[in-house]
């Protein structure tokens, strides 16, 4: 900021202030974490089981896409009976859509990365034909907005933050992070996932079934991810639209599990950071005359400093191995 001429103080607190000074910009920003904690759990799940998921933002639009099409087409039913089942298609139908990926990894050795990439927009043209031609009424490039009794918002939350848009879906992203804490930590399922992402082949050779946990954490990871566009879709926007892009999150998502080294408890915090430099960045501007294109610059310092820190430890791991191979051969010519 001193560079281009802007006092980086001033901004830092006018960033700070943005975020958390108010019951309504706390309400935002908690609300905005919601999808950064849910995709950025989808990408850990996949991460820890050697898989690098770029499928976040595809997997979330077919979560979203999920729940506004079942919100409004089931709008009959009670209303928790609706939300709970407009959450579970949305979760589903990311994991489904995840699940692909990890098929043809499994079975056909395919990129990850190109698939995932593939898949991303291949959800984003099938979502944007089916509202278009099935959800949006005519003329109109969005669907109508589900009925009250399906919005995850609630008057409670509502007085407690001034009218912010923070809904429940927050507390259930928290729950996830939680359990899947327990996942990687307390359960045989989530050891085995652990130790084929260290090491494929040894966990092979020690009986376990590589492509199943290729396809189930790929499965999971989908389900997390799609459970934040449900969760965003019915709690947040209330509706969807046709895009030109794929959402930001799913990517934004990727950033937070690396800051917090995926573990789901650092996850919180790490969405914590992001959402305040989003929600609080946009304040910049109204109290002073720094563009908010600022903070993408310091999110953007922020992701490189952490590539910096996986490319060193690979640097490591290299001069580490080279170094105990070449130490060996001297013992072997010693003897």
């Amino acid at each position: 900021m001193l560079l281009f001429g802007y006092n980086p103080l001033q901004n830092y607190w006018n960033l700070f202030v943005g975020a958390f000074g108010g019951s309504y910009s706390i309400g935002e920003t908690l609300r905005n974490m919601t999808p950064l904690i849910l995709t950025a759990l989808g990408f850990a799940v996949a991460s820890k089981a050697g898989f690098f998921n770029i499928g976040g933002s595809g997997q979330y639009l077919m979560g979203w896409f999920g729940a506004i099409i079942v919100a409004l087409k089931l709008s009959w039913l009670p209303g928790w009976v609706l939300i709970f089942v407009s959450v579970i298609a949305g979760a589903l139908l990311g994991g489904l859509w995840s699940a692909i990926a990890g098929i043809l990894r499994a079975y056909c050795g395919t990129s990850k990365v190109i698939t995932t990439i593939m898949l991303n927009y291949i959800a984003l043209y099938f979502v944007n034909y089916m509202v278009k031609n099935w959800l949006a009424t005519k003329g109109q490039d969005s669907s109508a907005t589900i009925v009250g009794k399906a919005s995850l918002r609630s008057n409670f939350l509502a007085q407690l933050t001034a009218n912010s848009t923070l809904h429940w879906g927050f507390f259930l992203a928290i729950l996830a992070c939680i359990v899947i804490w327990i996942y990687f930590n307390r359960t045989k399922a989530g050891l085995e996932l652990r130790s084929i992402g260290y090491n494929s082949r040894a966990a092979k050779y020690a009986g376990m079934n590589v492509r199943k946990t290729i396809i189930v954490s790929m499965l999971i990871s989908g389900i997390l991810a799609g459970l934040g566009g449900a969760l965003d879709g019915l709690g947040n926007f209330q509706n969807i639209s046709v895009s030109n892009s794929l959402p930001q999150v799913g990517y934004d998502g990727m950033a937070v599990a690396l800051l917090a080294a995926y573990n789901p408890l650092g996850i919180i915090l790490s969405a914590l950071l992001f959402s305040a430099l989003q929600i609080g960045g946009m304040s910049i501007s109204v109290y002073s005359s720094t563009p908010t294109e600022i903070v993408n610059i310091v999110t953007a310092a922020i992701i490189f400093f952490i590539a910096i820190k996986y490319a060193f430890e690979i640097i490591m791991n290299k001069y580490k191995f080279s170094h105990s191979k070449n130490k060996n051969k001297r013992r072997v010519g010693q003897i």
